[in-house]
């Protein structure tokens, strides 16, 4: 016969078990986990964390914006221990679905949502975009670069005033031109139209451009290539996709926040509340590898760092848009 507390402990080890057991879920935003970009970085993490734990997950990949809420819904029903909400853009549906469930635990990546059961991660993006828009600037031979943003809103502002800062922190004399693809989710997945912004940029006299665009970007990417012109990558290291052409990429680490979220989870230390990655916490940054390291001389890459550490140090304070 057991023991009260015997049987007390028991039932706690049991409860903790099942609840480690338990699947986490993500939700993947438009543009789908294959993007190459922001989502296909949160689905590395979700896969990271499946590889080292054996942990399978649930998943959803929205095809339009009235599938957000009740596809949250959905996975907070099926007892998940956190629900991921990859994109600013399910901000009202997180926040609406996270008072239906007080016990599920949410995290949202890229808002803020300041409930008791939400963790909020956000990413200091203005910070890394200031990086590659010094080595735009640099590496430019006629002194004009470009940006190509997805949806017209306040997060992707952020990465064109980071990089404009960044381009003429490097070269004063530096133009910056920029087009946004549109003002609906759907202009993070139309590499079509961002291939003819590219096209219209080059022909102004561009010679580098930024794309963060999501999926959009691999239109500016190729129509770059195209024309012999240099293409920054955005959120995951896109370097890979056409080599010699590919500049660098400004990387966030979304898929970080996504391990993270999922094996906090697991451990039981996942906590609620809001933090915001940058250079210092390493969630933003400049991607240099065999692909593009010949593309950047050892100066460029010399007042890339400095600048980085100046960041880092408070001496260099880059605008913040949406402060």
């Amino acid at each position: 016969m057991k023991t009260p507390v015997l049987a007390a402990a028991l039932a706690l080890a049991i409860a903790g078990s099942a609840a480690a057991q338990t699947p986490p879920a993500v939700m993947f935003d438009i543009g789908g986990k294959f993007d190459r970009s922001f989502n296909q970085a949160a689905y590395d993490g979700a896969e990271r964390f499946k590889k080292e734990t054996g942990v399978t997950y649930n998943e959803f990949e929205i095809t339009n914006t009235a599938e957000r809420e009740q596809a949250i819904r959905n996975l907070a029903r099926r007892g998940a221990s956190v629900v991921i909400a990859v994109g600013f853009n399910n901000h009202a549906a997180i926040e609406t679905v996270a008072k239906e469930f007080p016990n599920v635990k949410f995290t949202i990546i890229d808002s803020v949502v300041d409930l008791p059961n939400v963790q909020s991660v956000t990413f200091r993006e203005h910070e890394g975009s200031f990086l590659v828009g010094m080595a735009a600037a640099l590496v430019s031979k006629t002194g004009k670069v470009g940006f190509v943003g997805g949806m017209d809103v306040p997060i992707i502002r952020k990465f064109y005033k980071g990089y404009e800062e960044g381009a003429k922190y490097a070269k004063p004399s530096a133009e910056v031109f920029m087009n946004m693809t549109g003002t609906t989710p759907t202009a993070f997945r139309d590499p079509t139209r961002g291939a003819e912004l590219a096209r219209g940029q080059f022909d102004r006299g561009v010679d580098v451009v930024f794309a963060a665009a999501g999926a959009t970007g691999t239109g500016v990417y190729q129509a770059a290539k195209d024309a012999g012109k240099f293409a920054i990558g955005v959120d995951s290291n896109q370097n890979h996709l056409h080599p010699g052409t590919m500049l660098t990429s400004m990387v966030k680490r979304v898929d970080v926040a996504v391990y993270e979220a999922m094996t906090q989870a697991r451990a039981g230390s996942w906590k609620p509340g809001a933090r915001a990655l940058g250079l210092k916490e390493e969630g933003v940054g400049v991607a240099i590898d065999d692909n593009n390291k010949a593309l950047l001389s050892a100066d460029v890459l010399k007042r890339i760092d400095e600048a980085r550490q100046a960041i880092i140090d408070g001496k260099i304070v880059v605008t913040d848009v949406m402060r």
